[in-house]
């Protein structure tokens, strides 16, 4: 077993062991539990709003037997830090890219693999939890690193922001992208022409102000909530990652929980993630309009972007990259109607 994985393990088993000390009370109706929910998004986000709807729907549901507190902003820490916090039982909940679910257990980074779906519809049959291709990548990342995906909502389609006018990949020469610091967004950025720099998103704020990087990338709403427009002057419509947001569980937690209490919390993931994919594609012409009234300029087909080429680059090197690894689960993914 690699180091890490072995380190993981034993740090899980000795916060397991601690949740085991609390984890009679469960069954006790007059008790109420108590969970942390951390992530890395300002609370007025899409991804910030649906946990705190997640608490307060678990909350509704349970009839107040579960409380769940969010900690948005990465109070509780960064990216790589709150997947392993899950893993590991520190907090019970959170949400991430697949990417980021992919450091736990690989396969789950295909699921963010570039210019990967036919539309929205099909993005969410895929991370539906009782898809044939989520379940095995669940089962897997239960076996891998005591986490549980509980849903997975459409969060948005990732744009490329940057200072400077581009229509095509060879623009991009030179440009220093900021990239999540996970491979397959890393390759993202690289094929498209680019030279990727691995950022934790709380510092993307001031790598973009102190020119570290010169652009980033991200869904239209991460945008304007995280005004990056005050630091970006514009945006291309590449829509080169349409992306789900992963919502998962300590799975010493889930298995804690009576069968009242799942589905209880079961109920809540299907409310919250239907209404966050509505907000989210409701919004997402109004978020391009708005960042355009706050002087963005924004970048489209109509205006000569060359998605097509953005799209070739792309896949020719994920095809390099990535196809001996994912190529079976790719096929899997293209047969989900």
């Amino acid at each position: 077993m690699p180091k890490s994985a072995a380190k993981r393990t034993l740090i899980r088993f000795a916060a397991t062991a601690a949740l085991g000390l609390a984890l009679p009370a469960m069954g006790w109706a007059q008790k109420t539990i108590e969970f942390r929910y951390g992530h890395m998004n300002p609370p007025t986000s899409a991804a910030g709003m649906q946990a705190q709807w997640l608490a307060d729907a678990i909350a509704k549901n349970s009839n107040n037997q579960i409380k769940v507190t969010v900690y948005p902003s990465s109070q509780l820490g960064k990216l790589q830090e709150l997947a392993e916090a899950v893993s590991t039982g520190t907090i019970a909940l959170s949400h991430n890219t697949a990417a980021g679910i992919g450091s736990l257990y690989p396969p789950f980074a295909a699921l963010d693999t570039p210019y990967l779906y036919r539309d929205v519809d099909h993005l969410m049959k895929v991370v539906d939890v009782n898809s044939p291709v989520m379940k095995k990548l669940n089962d897997g990342l239960i076996a891998a690193a005591g986490v549980r995906v509980l849903y997975a909502y459409y969060f948005g389609t990732r744009q490329l922001t940057t200072n400077k006018a581009v229509y095509q990949p060879s623009d991009l020469a030179g440009q220093k992208i900021r990239a999540i610091p996970f491979p397959i967004y890393m390759t993202a950025v690289q094929g498209m022409g680019a030279t990727p720099v691995p950022v934790d998103w709380s510092e993307v704020p001031t790598a973009l102000a102190t020119g570290v990087v010169n652009g980033q990338e991200n869904p239209s709403n991460v945008v304007l909530s995280s005004k990056l427009y005050e630091s970006q002057s514009h945006m291309m419509l590449t829509g080169h990652i349409m992306n789900a947001q992963v919502i998962v569980i300590n799975e010493k937690v889930w298995q804690g929980l009576n069968p009242a209490q799942r589905d209880a919390v079961s109920k809540a993931a299907a409310e919250v993630r239907a209404r966050a994919t509505t907000m989210v594609q409701q919004q997402e012409s109004e978020e391009v309009a708005k960042l355009r009234e706050l002087k963005m300029k924004v970048i489209g087909p109509a205006d000569g972007l060359k998605v097509d080429a953005f799209r070739a680059s792309v896949n020719k090197l994920v095809q390099e990259k990535f196809a001996s690894q994912y190529g079976e689960l790719y096929k899997e993914i293209a047969a989900v109607k």
